[in-house]
């Protein structure tokens, strides 16, 4: 009888942001202006938009290419890391300081990015709005 054939193992795409932040992360190491960010979701794009108020990048505009759409980013050189906090743990507006001291370098500056009933939001506006929510990452 004949041997079975190989079995050929697939990678499969866990997160689709923390590829995303990936990518960003690694060419703004290697000193690029733009990097190519695909697939796309809805996550990524409000991830990018908070980061484009605080001035972390530059703009970025979404390709439709009929599949799951492609960003093409435009880096500034201000970005030093990005991340993706895995799994999305549940905080209130009073744990935020305590996720800050953890995940930030400094008070002054930096983000972290959180989904909340009102939308995703960096940690501020959601202590401003005195707001909990799941955290979806961070950048500085």
């Amino acid at each position: 009888t004949a041997p079975p054939p190989p079995v050929v193992a697939t990678m499969v795409r866990i997160s689709v942001l923390n590829d995303a932040l990936r990518s960003m992360c690694n060419a703004e190491k290697r000193g690029k202006r733009q990097v190519l960010i695909r697939p796309s979701s809805k996550v990524v794009v409000k991830f990018l938009q908070v980061m484009m108020k605080h001035g972390y990048i530059n703009e970025f505009e979404v390709v439709d290419d009929h599949r799951a759409q492609k960003i093409v980013v435009e880096l500034n050189g201000r970005l030093n890391k990005c991340g993706v906090i895995s799994p999305r743990y549940d905080l209130s507006h009073h744990d935020i300081e305590e996720w800050v001291g953890r995940l930030l370098p400094s008070r002054l500056f930096g983000k972290i990015v959180l989904t909340t009933a009102s939308g995703i939001m960096d940690h501020e506006e959601a202590r401003r709005k005195r707001v909990g929510g799941k955290i979806l990452g961070f950048f500085y």
